[in-house]
């Protein structure tokens, strides 16, 4: 049997719900954040993987623009081992609230996988879409003069 330990991340996006949803659950926008290949389902019962085939797993539950429940696994883990990815998105004033879970991850690959999400997907994510809405705004003050 597998130990396993769990992460939790609060991350705040000057961005929709929307726009966090479709960046995760979107191939080409997935791909294009990440800058790594990705093939997502976008139903429940649908199959993924991210980061080439380094990732890989099963959308358990969707709600659209809200909820993201995932069976997760990476590439060297344990045969057959699957954990359990949350990501809750919130409106807020500026943007979005993601609420983050990963649980079940092998102890032994706790620490890479807390730097992975912390340097490859929240950083990275924040960046494109933080940097769109800036782009909207602009464009939209300059169509008001």
């Amino acid at each position: 049997m597998t130990t396993t330990q769990d992460i939790r991340h609060t991350v705040r996006i000057k961005a929709k719900p929307r726009a966090v949803y479709d960046a995760l659950m979107d191939s080409k926008k997935h791909t294009a954040f990440t800058g790594a290949p990705a093939k997502i389902s976008p139903n429940v019962g649908g199959r993924f993987t991210a980061h080439g085939s380094h990732l890989e797993g099963v959308n358990v539950d969707l709600t659209k623009n809200k909820r993201i429940v995932q069976a997760w696994r990476a590439a060297g883990w344990p045969t057959g081992h699957f954990s359990i990815v949350t990501f809750g998105l919130t409106p807020t004033k500026t943007g979005t609230l993601l609420e983050f879970t990963h649980v079940g991850i092998p102890t032994q690959r706790v620490k890479s996988i807390n730097y992975g999400w912390k340097n490859y997907y929240w950083k990275p994510l924040k960046a494109a879409l933080e940097k769109n809405r800036r782009a909207k705004k602009s464009r939209k003050r300059k169509s008001r003069r």
